[in-house]
């Protein structure tokens, strides 16, 4: 036990009648003495009794007023059971890291979860899925009005106000981030966070460093890596000496480009090159290979089809051996001759945020690029230290990092979990959208697999023909001959609505013929599917709407 104080923060107190309360309640705890004020909101824990803060913060919130804690140091923690929780340290505070921290707390563990950016949410809510979606979705209903697709409703251009559109959008990031990242730290009591960078000094112990240089040791009985990752800047001379974006600064522009260039050709280059021509800059893509080399290639083919029709050039194979900035245009040297722009977005990938965690030290093996090599339990090369989210060598989405860190925490508690990725559906936020899940003929074919593959054009889904929008094709890869489905690729407007389908199918081990004997609703886009699986034993060009 120990006599010092320690402040509690309580809100929604709205009198001194509000705090008498509160201390009525505290003294009706074992042991405990507080008093209340009002005027500070805070309620002062002069002694715990046998109560721990926990219980304390608890009995305050059960009384209707909301109550968090502070940082506690050990010698703040007045009851022996508390000290004895399982300890988890989680570095990061993004969705694998709150994944992490709520299942482990479940679990009877308490969790110190520290960061070392000012904000906490990572990438998904600040600077990446949020805030990216809400551009193209307005970029989208822009378009809609310029390049109408029924004849009877007349384009117009649109007025763009960038600057508003901005406002907008980051007052939903930050409501985002209060609801699901700030409210939920503050209001559990067994979340300590602080804001520090972390390194390990040995495989139990993180040295602690914030913002003012104060520094502390940290010990923990598991830890939790989830510190994300960061855009990659390519080694290209005179590129770091210019003022150009990543996809964060990009999505906070307050004015559109006249011209944008584009270094990078994957999903960040795509979206925002589709979102940024139809805010009305002109757009430049440059491809090392292709778009989407990591896709089916008729995928990045059809995308790059759609892309032209828009006005968005498309160079693919191309090079990049210098970048100049005069002070009002770049100047990129290729090898097809030069290229300028007032504004140039490097978008070629991101790389794990592992770098100042001194890993070594803990026994957490990386791979060549920095990424945390982890097994299908989420444990690093150190069997009490987990890794979760962009950081780790993981598909880079955001509910894969969430279903990691959930997973990690089952393990770190005892228990048994999994994580398998062979139906993970992923969606490209174009228009048409690109979604696929589990496996392309192609790699199929690699793994020694007999497979069978149809496409279905457009054209042939009366969604799409009512919504005058044929763009794409619907693809689905089986085995031959049982028929088990194995993936699916989809080029078409809202394919990420129905790529799910085709993931629960393969979670299912579905076969085709099941797939097509499935009654889907008509008119809708996921009905392609349904017909896609009929090629694969009749012509549906043959068959009557909704022919089972």
């Amino acid at each position: 036990m120990t006599n010092q104080s320690v402040q509690i923060p309580v809100k929604g107190m709205t009198c001194d009648h509000c705090a008498r309360s509160i201390e009525k309640t505290l003294a009706a705890l074992p042991g405990v003495k507080a008093s209340v004020s009002y005027p500070k909101a805070t309620a002062v824990i002069e002694n715990l009794g046998q109560a721990t803060l926990p219980e304390i913060v608890q009995a305050i919130r059960a009384a209707g007023y909301d109550a968090s804690l502070p940082g506690i140091t050990q010698t703040q923690v007045m009851k022996e059971g508390y000290d004895k929780k399982l300890h988890v340290a989680i570095i990061g505070s993004g969705s694998a890291a709150f994944a992490c921290a709520l299942r482990a707390i479940e679990r009877g563990a308490r969790v110190t979860m520290i960061e070392d950016h000012p904000v906490i949410g990572g990438t998904c809510v600040n600077v990446g899925c949020v805030p990216s979606k809400i551009l193209i979705r307005a970029a989208h209903v822009a378009h809609e009005q310029a390049v109408p697709r029924f004849q009877g409703l007349l384009a117009h251009t649109p007025v763009i106000d960038r600057e508003n559109l901005v406002r907008q959008q980051q007052a939903r990031v930050e409501a985002l981030r209060k609801a699901k990242y700030e409210d939920i730290a503050a209001g559990n009591p067994d979340i300590i966070l602080k804001h520090a960078h972390a390194r390990f000094l040995d495989g139990h112990t993180l040295h602690l460093q914030d913002g003012t240089g104060a520094e502390e040791s940290l010990t923990a009985d598991r830890f939790l890596i989830a510190a994300g990752a960061a855009p990659a800047i390519p080694d290209v001379p005179g590129l770091t000496d210019t003022p150009y974006w990543t996809s964060t600064e990009a999505l906070v522009a307050t004015e559109a480009p006249q011209h944008l260039l584009i270094l990078g050709a994957s999903v960040v280059a795509v979206e925002l090159a589709q979102a940024f021509r139809r805010l009305g800059s002109k757009v430049t893509i440059l491809a090392r290979s292709r778009l989407l080399s990591h896709e089916d290639a008729d995928v990045g083919i059809g995308l790059q089809a759609a892309f032209e029709e828009e006005g968005i050039r498309v160079m693919t194979n191309i090079s990049v051996s210098r970048v100049r900035h005069n002070g009002r245009a770049f100047t990129l040297t290729t090898s097809e001759g030069t290229l300028d722009g007032d504004r140039l977005l490097v978008a070629t990938g991101r790389k794990p945020n592992t770098g100042g965690l001194d890993l070594a030290r803990a026994g957490v093996r990386v791979d060549s690029h920095g990424a945390i090599i982890v097994d299908d339990h989420l444990r690093t090369s150190a069997p009490h230290i987990y890794a979760a989210g962009d950081c780790c060598a993981l598909p880079q989405f955001v509910y894969v990092a969430a279903a990691a860190g959930t997973r990690a925490a089952i393990n770190m508690t005892d228990g048994d979990a999994t994580l398998n990725l062979d139906a993970m559906p992923a969606v490209v936020f174009t228009d048409p959208q690109v979604a696929t899940v589990g496996l392309t003929e192609t790699a199929a074919r690699a793994q020694g697999l007999t497979v069978a593959a149809r496409t279905l054009a457009l054209e042939n889904v009366p969604r799409a023909l009512a919504n005058f929008n044929t763009q794409g094709f619907i693809r689905l890869v089986a085995e031959h001959p049982s028929g088990r489905i194995l993936g699916a690729q989809v080029l078409a407007a809202e394919a990420g609505e129905v790529i799910q389908t085709v993931a629960i199918a393969l979670n299912r081990r579905m076969t085709i013929a099941e797939l097509a004997d499935q009654l889907f609703p008509y008119l809708t886009m996921v009905e392609g599917l349904k017909l896609c699986a009929q090629t694969f034993t009749k012509d549906v060009k043959q068959l009557s709407c909704c022919a089972g």
